[in-house]
């Protein structure tokens, strides 16, 4: 599918894919997933390779974005303009590493979103919170509900959102896991706060079949990931 929308005096074209595979390009198409309630279109900013999600409430047309990461123009021209368009209304930023956060005061600036981010991350972002959130919150747009799950160790204040639907379960996680192993840590004590957290609020609650959306690269499931789990400890890193 091929969209055009304007921003501002500019017309642009974005490529948005309906064939979900789990990877994008930096600079490529966009790919987006129908879960009946719920749209997720994943796209690569910056040079970093980092993934912004759009997430769409398909009742209410209320829309919720993960880490405005970079290239503020093209997370816009991902919203689209026009009547059609869906209200982005919250902006969730995982933790307070920079390359997750380029693009956060210009898209803020552009749709006046809700920020939301961990208190103890939120002091390092460039502008105010407006919400923050802890283990075991919830937040809500439209009919959508994502939980919170804190995930201590790549920065004090990671967070994973876990959205439960009929077709199963979904889980944005930053950079605190990937295919491979957990995010990096700088410390031996971080490490284990962070995979302990992994192995009790993500694989032990979590189904094989939960779908996982990285921070950076391809997604994975935990089922895929779940058989590393002791030679990421062993390892220590």
């Amino acid at each position: 599918m091929f969209d055009r929308v304007r921003v501002g005096d500019r017309v642009t074209s974005v490529d948005v894919l309906d064939e979900y595979t789990g990877h994008t390009d930096p600079g490529g198409a966009a790919i987006r997933r129908d879960l009946g309630p719920l749209t997720i279109t994943k796209v690569s900013v910056g040079p970093m390779d980092n993934n912004a999600f759009l997430l769409v409430c398909t009742a209410t047309h209320e829309a919720l974005l993960i880490d405005a990461a970079n290239e503020p123009e093209r997370l816009a021209d991902l919203v689209g303009s026009g009547r059609d368009r869906p209200e982005l209304k919250h902006l969730v930023t995982t933790h307070r590493h920079w390359d997750h956060w380029q693009a956060l005061g210009a898209v803020a600036g552009m749709f006046q979103p809700r920020l939301i981010s961990h208190p103890l991350d939120a002091p390092e972002l460039p502008i105010p919170m407006d919400v923050v959130v802890d283990h075991g919150d919830t937040v809500s747009f439209g009919e959508i509900e994502l939980d919170v799950v804190h995930l201590r160790g790549h920065t004090p204040g990671s967070i994973a959102l876990v959205y439960r639907g009929a077709d199963g379960t979904h889980v944005f996680t930053g950079d605190s896991l990937f295919p491979g192993g957990p995010g990096k840590t700088d410390s031996a004590g971080d490490f284990t706060s962070l995979l302990d957290d992994l192995e009790s609020r993500v694989f032990g609650p979590l189904p094989d079949e939960a779908w996982v959306y990285p921070g950076h690269g391809d997604d994975t499931t935990i089922g895929k990931e779940r058989p590393s789990l002791p030679e990421w400890r062993a390892r220590g890193w």
